[in-house]
């Protein structure tokens, strides 16, 4: 099993605001990144930051995971996202490439697939 799975989302969270607020992104587009990814809404989110999930049950208690997941492709980390077996890490990746698209000045319907 992956470290990253057993890693608080609540500590990577400020990791992906850190990196995208460099870049002039603001933390409501990063947000608006991840409800489009995970069906998670405000209240949602802030739970699994307060109550320290790691990054497994974050994504076990996805609400709705995006249907167009599939349209999010590329390399990050080293790895093509579409070519990931392990859907856990594929889901973690998928969330890292659109953090990864915003923070590289992506339009937001671009990253939002639309």
């Amino acid at each position: 099993m992956s470290k990253v799975f057993k890693m608080s989302f609540a500590s990577i969270y400020p990791m992906y605001l850190q990196k995208i607020e460099r870049k002039g992104r603001s933390k409501e587009e990063l947000d608006q990144v991840i409800y489009w990814l995970t069906g998670y809404d405000e209240q949602g989110l802030q739970k699994q930051i307060d109550q320290g999930v790691d990054m497994e049950t974050f994504f076990d208690e996805v609400p709705q995971l995006n249907e167009n997941v599939s349209l999010i492709k590329g390399v990050i980390c080293g790895y093509r996202v579409e070519d990931i077996k392990d859907p856990l890490m594929q889901k973690i990746r998928y969330l890292d490439k659109l953090v990864d698209e915003l923070a590289k000045g992506k339009k937001l319907e671009k990253i939002l697939r639309k």
